[in-house]
């Protein structure tokens, strides 16, 4: 029983200080990768169990003490590399989930600015339809005056239209279901959509529209609805910002492996610290739009630029904003078909 106790003991006292010895210096050494931790975690207890039977051996290398030692060695080598591989492991899958929990966090609070703003801005033309429909029933409006309100009532009602289209729109950006078609579209033909559409517009307006294309026609493979819906968005913004006596300018080239097309207006520009943020869902910079005295312009919803920008991801492109010495410049770069 003497024995015994004395094997104990002298085992206690060789691997007792291996084992502390690690955990100081697991605990110190916070700058260690999770595979090199894993690797330490796996090597203290062996080497502690090593060191405990030769301690046990009376330090003496008996033929048991060398099939201890060949056992570890052979544990050893099998534990080291899964060790290594399940730390890897562990690290990618701590790095999935954080990247899934900010996505997750940047999501909601994109949610709640945007419920927050569309809130806001439901409220607005809400608002005026009510008044103007209650004044008729009422009878508190003229007849001659029916007809201005009911043409306020069919603005104000055009005006939600567009929100909800844009919120539909920015829902399926968001809920990543905005994949284009992915078929040939010619850009110049898509500037031919955008400016037939917006002429009328920006001629009432006072703001010119010019369009500058390329001998030969530039194309890129996407959705020729999306991409209309794109510039539409970036002319409605360069129009609304520039002044009655302005320009906007479409222009079409290629660079490399890219073409791009950039939208130029001759207005108030953007302020320097909005540059960042121009494509935020909800956000609105300093830089207010121009006033108009004809009301019945367009305002748009405020998600213009936001649905622009998901549209030219979804496309694989990019879209910047920048200031020109009057005015600013959005560029839309999409990759060219290979």
């Amino acid at each position: 029983m003497t024995d015994l106790w004395e094997i104990a003991g002298w085992a206690l006292a060789c691997s007792v200080p291996v084992v502390a010895a690690g955990a100081i210096a697991i605990r110190l050494a916070r700058s260690w990768s999770l595979a090199v931790s894993m690797v330490a975690l796996v090597l203290i207890p062996t080497i502690a169990t090593f060191t405990g039977v030769l301690g046990a051996s009376g330090f003496m290398i008996t033929e048991t003490f060398q099939q201890i030692a060949v056992v570890l060695a052979i544990v050893s080598t099998v534990t080291i590399p899964t060790a290594v591989m399940l730390a890897r492991y562990q690290a990618r899958r701590t790095v999935w989930e954080r990247q899934i929990r900010d996505s997750e966090r940047a999501a909601e609070q994109s949610r709640r600015r945007l419920v927050a703003f569309v809130s806001h801005d439901l409220r607005t033309p809400l608002a005026g339809i009510r008044a103007v429909s209650e004044a008729i029933a009422d009878g508190v409006v003229t007849d001659d005056d029916v007809r201005s309100h009911a043409k306020h009532i069919e603005q104000e009602s055009i005006r939600l239209a567009e929100m909800v289209d844009d919120l539909f729109e920015m829902s399926k950006i968001n809920a990543g279901a905005a994949a284009p078609i992915h078929e040939l579209v010619a850009l110049d033909e898509v500037v031919d959509d955008v400016l037939a559409a917006h002429r009328i517009p920006a001629r009432r307006a006072g703001v010119a529209l010019h369009a500058e294309l390329p001998d030969r026609a530039v194309h890129v493979l996407g959705s020729d609805r999306a991409l209309v819906r794109v510039l539409s968005n970036l002319v409605a913004n360069a129009t609304a910002h520039t002044p009655e006596g302005g320009s906007v300018t479409l222009t079409v080239g290629s660079e490399g492996p890219q073409a791009w097309v950039r939208v130029d207006d001759t207005g108030v520009g953007i302020d320097e610290d909005d540059l960042p943020r121009v494509f935020d869902v909800a956000y609105r910079g300093s830089n207010g739009r121009v006033p108009r005295p004809d009301s019945t312009l367009p305002n748009g919803s405020g998600l213009g630029l936001a649905i622009a920008a998901g549209l030219v991801q979804a496309h694989g492109g990019s879209v910047t904003a920048q200031n020109l010495t009057t005015g600013a410049r959005f560029e839309v770069r999409l990759p060219l078909p290979c």
